[in-house]
């Protein structure tokens, strides 16, 4: 396909950051430079960045924006990829093997062909299409631009009112990013609870703790318009029945997949809206296209159905994936349990699995049942309180889920009930795990297998 150099195949990879560049990487490090020619397309100006790590860079708890980026532009281009920022791709032409480029700035369009493609264009940010959305003080927080002008904003604001649209990983943690720079932090929240990828009475918890940090917390309300000034910089936020004064917004609403190209294009989509492929990441029903990163739809590995779930985790590993078939190798990536860890100031989030209504959904029938523990013995320094939420099958004990909050040492001990949910362990196999025991790091009954001791007594008594 390449008009330049027809010995060569050519990889076009559209997306600059976790897994567009880490496959196009991978293949790079697999095939020579006579092998492979690699053009790679990103809309912005920085590639393989932490989206991450933007709430702690605003928090002041990472110094500097460069420190979130694991490699540069220039440091991709000496590794010999093609790579164009500043550049977006409007088109894919899957008859033609080809895409259609558009440079940002000026507007200059041509095509480049593909002999192998790379779809890795990640989610974009829920912005509701509401009155007042686009005024100035008004942010999103997806990349390391947005991060930038969100501090620049914090700069040049002399009010210390901030209002956080939204309760899930993103807005819980930029409120923790507001507290640290001062602000007055209210969080609106349409659900019933904050962080609704658990279930509402672990919620709870992290409402409790958000209000005991000074952060009002306005649930089940709908944002209804952003109000703006006679200088046309936003003052509140209105819901249906109550106005927030705001000299700063933030939106932290969720994402989705950004697969307007390939749905224009004809490739395969899942009711969340994200790419469909197989084992090895290829787009399903065509050979020489892949798709990785924020864009697809994964296998759920406890329910079997298809997730969409945006962690820069699965990426970097769809596109070491992608980048090991593109190459010649072979790789695959089985699915997810859907693990996932998140903070707002000490206290530490925590699930991984299915929730209860993600169980019923997938028709299981469970138990569930929550235990009350602590970080480290009771007696040692530092000890602090742990509440553990586990659900198992009713019939067979197969663990389903778990989630944990808690103060320090509570996040990273989801870990241990990933590993058993990926090897299908029944609760009462769990409690037999041989875990690490001192008194500084935990109770001699860990918190996670005190939780798997309970659920086999409530499978064993419901029958």
């Amino acid at each position: 396909m390449s008009t330049e150099n027809s010995a060569r195949e050519r990889l076009v990879v559209i997306g600059g950051d976790a897994a567009g560049m880490s496959a196009a990487s991978q293949a790079r490090r697999l095939r020579g430079l006579d092998a492979l020619e690699i053009v790679a397309f990103e809309r912005g100006e920085f590639t393989s960045f932490s989206a991450c790590g933007i709430p702690y860079w605003v928090g002041g708890q990472v110094a500097g924006r460069d420190e979130l980026i694991a490699r540069s532009p220039e440091e991709h281009r000496e590794r010999g990829i093609d790579l164009r920022t500043g550049t977006e791709v409007v088109r894919i032409d899957v008859e033609g093997r080809r895409v259609r480029a558009r440079e940002v700035d000026g507007g200059a369009e041509y095509w480049v062909g593909y002999d192998k493609l790379v779809i890795a264009t990640g989610a974009r940010p829920v912005r509701p299409d509401l009155p007042g959305m686009d005024a100035a003080g008004v942010h999103g927080v997806q990349t390391l631009g947005d991060g930038q002008a969100l501090l620049d904003t914090l700069r040049a604001t002399k009010g210390r009112r901030a209002v956080v649209v939204g309760a899930g990983y993103i807005g819980v943690e930029m409120a923790e990013a507001l507290i640290r720079r001062g602000y007055e932090v209210t969080v609106v929240n349409r659900g019933a609870e904050p962080m609704s990828t658990l279930d509402p009475d672990m919620g709870r918890l992290v409402h409790e703790a958000m209000t005991g940090l000074g952060i009002t917390m306005v649930d089940d309300a709908e944002v209804t318009k952003i109000l703006t000034g006679d200088d046309g910089r936003v003052r509140a936020v209105a819901t249906a029945d109550a106005e927030f004064p705001a000299d700063v917004v933030v939106l932290g609403i969720g994402v989705r997949p950004e697969t307007a190209l390939a749905r224009d294009a004809g490739l395969p989509l899942g009711e969340h809206g994200g790419l469909l492929t197989d084992l090895g990441m290829r787009v399903r029903g065509h050979e020489d296209i892949w798709a990785g990163g924020d864009c697809v739809e994964v296998l759920d590995l406890v329910s079997g159905r298809e997730r969409h779930i945006a962690l820069g985790t699965h990426a970097n590993k769809h596109g070491q994936i992608i980048g090991s078939n593109v190459g010649g190798g072979y790789a695959t990536f089985p699915g997810v349990v859907g693990t996932a860890v998140s903070k707002v100031c000490e206290l530490e989030i925590a699930r991984t699995g299915l929730r209860e209504k993600d169980a019923r959904r997938a028709g299981l029938q469970f138990v569930a049942v929550t235990i009350e523990s602590t970080s480290r013995a009771g007696y040692y320094p530092g000890a602090a309180p742990m509440t553990v939420k586990m659900l198992a099958e009713r019939r067979t004990g197969r663990l389903l889920g778990v989630q944990i909050v808690g103060r320090e040492g509570a996040a990273k001990r989801v870990d241990v009930a990933a590993v058993a949910l990926t090897a299908g362990m029944t609760v009462e196999r769990m409690t037999a795990l041989d875990l690490g025991y001192a008194p500084p790091f935990s109770p001699v009954w860990d918190p996670v297998l005190v939780a798997a001791r309970k659920a086999v007594a409530a499978v064993r008594a419901a029958g």
